[in-house]
């Protein structure tokens, strides 16, 4: 196995389960992974550190699309891979956007705390103008309301700051998941080739910088 190989197996093992976005019975012959050309293959997005994912299902085992499958011991899938966007089916691409719903109304209390500690990146930009259809006005707005008071729930951003705080991270995950960003507020991108800088705000909301 070689060590980039490692490495993807070593980030796709942090994910404790996965929702399901495309299922080809047959596999995929395009695919750049050998073992998932010719037999069974679902393709999935991780629910703790938005990892996208192949593997393989066990036999006589039935899954669905935006099925929450657990990735644990007496997971029903095998061999997980970690992938990135352009491995994605038309079908798994589709799906993707409801996933990251999901996920994100899931994990509320984690995503409500990055409203509540978002930084300055530097001196001209805030992390949170990153956040699609997030500007100075609105940024300034949110940053008095979590000084009177810490955000509490999705519901509470919308009611103070008047933006739907679901949909604005949804399309920010989708936008980090397809590349081509300068900065990376939630997911490592894959390779650092144009001075990307990841800011791991997902590991430090979790606990989990190391």
């Amino acid at each position: 196995m070689s060590r980039r190989q490692f490495e993807a197996r070593r980030e796709a093992g942090r994910e404790p389960a996965m929702y399901v976005i495309d299922y080809l019975e047959t596999g995929n012959p395009s695919d750049r992974h050998f073992e998932h050309r010719n037999q069974p293959l679902v393709q999935g997005v991780g629910v703790k550190f938005i990892s996208l994912l192949e593997a393989t299902p066990l036999p006589a085992i039935r899954i669905d699309i935006l099925e929450r499958v657990d990735l644990g011991p007496h997971s029903k899938v095998k061999h997980i891979l970690h992938v990135s966007y352009d491995d994605l089916t038309s079908v798994a691409r589709a799906n993707l956007p409801e996933a990251l719903k999901r996920i994100v109304l899931e994990n509320e209390r984690v995503f409500v705390d990055f409203f509540n500690i978002s930084e300055p990146i530097n001196i001209r930009l805030h992390a949170l103008e990153l956040l699609p259809g997030i500007g100075k006005k609105t940024m300034k707005t949110i940053l008095e309301e979590r000084s009177n008071k810490r955000f509490e729930s999705f519901a509470d951003i919308k009611e103070r700051v008047k933006i739907d705080p679901v949909k604005t991270i949804v399309e920010r995950l989708l936008k980090e998941l397809v590349g081509g960003e300068k900065y990376y507020l939630f997911i490592k991108p894959k390779e650092r080739t144009m001075g990307e800088v990841y800011l791991g705000y997902l590991e430090r909301l979790h606990g989990e910088l190391y």
